[in-house]
């Protein structure tokens, strides 16, 4: 089984600056790190290749100094990397990164099966894997927790919030999965290590068949012209009474007046 697992360097959500005068996120110059639920996709694929054989293929599409999180995937047991990077690529946004994955995956030429996470740390828009699918025009399952295999169909488990759903379909697909299908590895020293032994392509624009016009802000339907950090402002409405019934009296007087309750 020929496997693709796409993963992102996302921008640390932990440590982000916040302008204290406009409230907009600081994202220039803030740490990145593995998208932590890319790290259960690179897990599946890995388990799946050690049940059942074949290579695990990791794709990503971030800048050129993204090294530390491709050799974190190579070290979790993908078997090589395909790095696209190119300067023309910054500001893409998440139909062009979907188009130049999409474009990767078919100069890889035969794969069996794509896994995505359900979406990224940082930005999660769940959008990629959905249309890397549709570009690829392959059948997709978004939001899996469990896969498991029925002769040559993939069954699925999605955990919906009106019960357990089970779909199958064949191969090859692309699936996404929820953070709860596994728990990733802690790759050894020697994992590690054995990082600079394996395959790290470089495909830029050029190789990818893209035209600069064709990505980043000038290919990109979608401009993000700001974020915001969550702002939370207090009332301070205090409650007053003789004694606690009162004071639990005016405390649901104030919540029904507030809304919060009827």
């Amino acid at each position: 089984m020929d496997i693709v697992v796409c993963f992102k360097q996302a921008i640390n959500e932990s440590e982000m600056g916040v302008d204290k005068q406009s409230g907009r996120l600081l994202l220039e110059g803030a740490p990145t790190k593995m998208s932590e639920f890319d790290k259960n996709a690179i897990e599946e694929a890995v388990k799946m290749k050690e049940l059942h054989g074949g290579t695990v293929t990791a794709i990503t599409v971030s800048p050129v100094e993204a090294k530390k999180v491709i050799k974190e995937a190579l070290a979790m047991g993908c078997d090589r990397a395909v790095h696209l990077a190119d300067q023309s690529f910054v500001h893409s946004d998440t139909l062009v990164t979907a188009s130049l994955l999409a474009a990767a995956i078919r100069k890889i030429g035969s794969v069996d099966l794509i896994l995505f996470a359900e979406g990224s740390s940082d930005i999660y828009s769940c959008q990629v894997g959905p249309s890397v699918a549709q570009l690829l025009d392959l059948p997709q399952i978004t939001y899996a927790n469990k896969l498991t295999f029925d002769g040559n169909k993939l069954v699925a488990e999605r955990n919906m919030e009106e019960g357990l759903e089970v779909v199958e379909t064949h191969l090859p697909c692309v699936v996404t999965v929820t953070n709860e299908i596994n728990v990733p590895r802690f790759p050894t020293l020697m994992q590690i290590m054995a990082t600079s032994k394996k395959e790290i392509l470089e495909w830029n624009a050029t190789a990818l068949g893209f035209k600069p016009e064709q990505v980043g802000n000038q290919g990109s339907p979608i401009q993000i012209l700001k974020i915001d950090a969550l702002t939370v402002r207090r009332k301070n409405i205090l409650v007053d009474g003789g004694n606690d019934s009162e004071k639990a009296m005016n405390l649901a007087k104030a919540l029904q007046k507030e809304g919060v309750i009827q």
